[in-house]
């Protein structure tokens, strides 16, 4: 029988959590506000243990040069700073400044603010403000599922050889498997998918990490 990645309860999560990379104050504090502040738009952040994963692999690959696309609250980001390597720097592109006013706060107390660039604008268009030539250890994106493609047209040029681009959400809470998506974004994300894994240019994994994460690095 093929092995099945166990489904992760409540309890089962706390226990990985606390048993892996256990959020500090500031993250504990983030991640409450938000809930506080946004509990309808909540969902956007990224799981607890995603983001000491993220710290992780920004650490092993030796990130100078990272991007993200979609900062909301902040978490993410926070993440991917604190793994940089000394004098490395992490480029932010989102279009909210009520959301991104909380991650800057959060950037402050952390003392990541000096390490951190927030871009304003639609992602499709800023994006060509980063130097054309492979220069990126690791990108980020987490923003309009429709989008995706376009960030990911713009990315993989930018990314030097054996950098990681993390994508997030790729399983759309389990409906990337419906037989007839009816929403744009996982009608839009099943279109991505298919595009990365046939992407000559990098070889990738999906994995059932919070709602899915793909992991790509670039040949």
């Amino acid at each position: 029988m093929t092995k099945v990645t166990l489904a992760l309860t409540p309890a089962l999560q706390d226990y990985v959590v606390a048993n892996g990379s256990t959020p500090d104050e500031i993250v504990r504090d983030l991640i409450e506000e938000t809930a506080r502040v946004l509990p309808a738009d909540q969902g956007m952040q990224i799981a607890a243990e995603q983001a000491g994963f993220m710290t992780l692999l920004t650490r092993i690959v030796g990130a100078r040069n990272a991007v993200e696309i979609g900062t909301f609250t902040g978490l993410s980001s926070i993440a991917i700073a604190r793994g940089l390597a000394e004098g490395g720097r992490l480029t932010c592109f989102d279009v909210s400044d009520e959301y991104t006013k909380i991650a800057r706060r959060y950037w402050d107390r952390a003392g990541l603010a000096d390490r951190i660039e927030l871009r304003i604008g639609p992602a499709s268009q800023t994006l060509s403000t980063l130097p054309a030539e492979p220069h990126l250890d690791l990108v980020f994106i987490d923003a309009d599922k429709t989008g995706y493609l376009d960030y990911w047209e713009q990315l993989v040029p930018r990314m030097r050889p054996g950098g990681l681009i993390l994508v997030d959400n790729v399983l759309r809470h389990g409906h990337i498997v419906d037989p007839d998506p009816r929403d744009e974004g996982t009608v839009a994300m099943v279109e991505f998918n298919r595009h990365v894994l046939a992407d000559a240019r990098v070889e990738s994994v999906l994995l059932p990490i919070a709602d899915g994460l793909t992991i790509a690095r670039r040949i």
